[in-house]
């Protein structure tokens, strides 16, 4: 069972949590500039920046030539300055200055389960805006019941290996794939196909997943999610809650169980009524009735799913 992260374990409303400004940058500086930029982006870490910005009475800039890089950050230019955020890899390969001095504050954050994006102004870094998204009260127990079903969960998300580990480890998943871009997920879905077989699906919720969700053999959107993500899906859960997850395969299984019954049942009465009936040792009115008395077992055996499906999810 293949996650992702933000707005399926998580609630896909991160906060801002922490500022550290660079030695001698203003933090009401740092959070003009970081604001500005991602006041362009629909992304939840921008809006939580953005919203974060506005609660401390700091309105965004006018933003030009605005550029995504997809999960690595965002650039453009705002009052006149060219400002870059992203992840420590992207500012380094554009040449971003002072980054060593960040490095520590930035490991610490991570650790924390924070996802930290780094801020900087022609070429020279101002700081961090570190943010949190707060995992969804039933995930913990929609991930245990999973592997009391017997699967192994992956987390596939774009944060960084140390705040990916940390919401993995509050969580109790087994396996993280971070830092997987957009793209990178349906080659993640590919790969444990490859590992497992056709045994792969995958929940997630944004525009993002739909590729994946389409890859993967079956693909489970949140209801709440984006409608591409819908549309790419085989199952949509109505509640966005992981704990549907679980009960969706509760149910698949009964379904089946209920089926192999009475296939066999009405298989079995057949084999046994055809060839008396053939050999005509049975009145046409007595298999009329007897059929008809068949297919109500039948019916009546689907109609105790219900029942007993209710009392397992108890």
């Amino acid at each position: 069972m293949v996650l992702d992260k933000t707005g399926t374990i998580t609630k896909g409303e991160p906060k801002m949590t922490e500022v550290v400004a660079a030695t001698g940058v203003d933090e009401a500086h740092l959070l003009l500039m970081a604001a500005s930029i991602e006041n362009a982006s629909e992304h939840p870490i921008a809006r939580a920046i953005v919203d974060g910005a506005r609660a401390q009475g700091i309105d965004p800039l006018e933003v030009t030539e605005f550029q995504s890089t997809g999960a690595r950050g965002v650039s453009g230019v705002a009052d006149n300055r060219k400002v870059l955020i992203g992840n420590y890899r992207l500012l380094d390969e554009a040449g971003v200055e002072g980054l060593e001095a960040l490095k520590e504050a930035l490991a610490g954050l991570e650790e924390k389960g924070r996802t930290a994006v780094l801020v900087a102004e022609n070429h020279q870094v101002l700081g961090i805006v570190a943010v949190a998204d707060t995992i969804k009260e039933e995930s913990v127990a929609a991930i245990k019941a999973m592997h009391a079903l017997g699967l192994h969960v992956v987390m596939v998300t774009g944060d960084n290996q140390r705040a990916a580990q940390a919401v993995a480890a509050e969580v109790g998943i087994d396996e993280v794939q971070a830092g997987v871009l957009p793209e990178g997920k349906v080659d993640a879905i590919r790969a444990l196909q490859e590992k497992y077989g056709n045994h792969v699906a995958m929940v997630g919720d944004g525009i993002n997943d739909a590729p994946a969700l389409k890859q993967a053999n079956v693909g489970i959107a949140i209801g709440a999610g984006a409608d591409v993500a819908i549309e790419a899906a085989d199952v949509t859960l109505v509640r966005g809650e992981l704990t549907g997850v679980v009960e969706a395969m509760q149910l698949s299984r009964a379904t089946f169980s209920k089926i192999v019954q009475n296939l066999l049942w009405a298989s079995g009465y057949n084999i046994i009524a055809i060839p008396i009936a053939a050999a005509g040792l049975l009145h046409p009115m007595i298999g009329v009735i007897a059929m008809t008395a068949s297919s109500l077992s039948v019916i009546g055996n689907s109609l105790l799913m219900k029942r007993s499906y209710r009392k397992n999810l108890r």
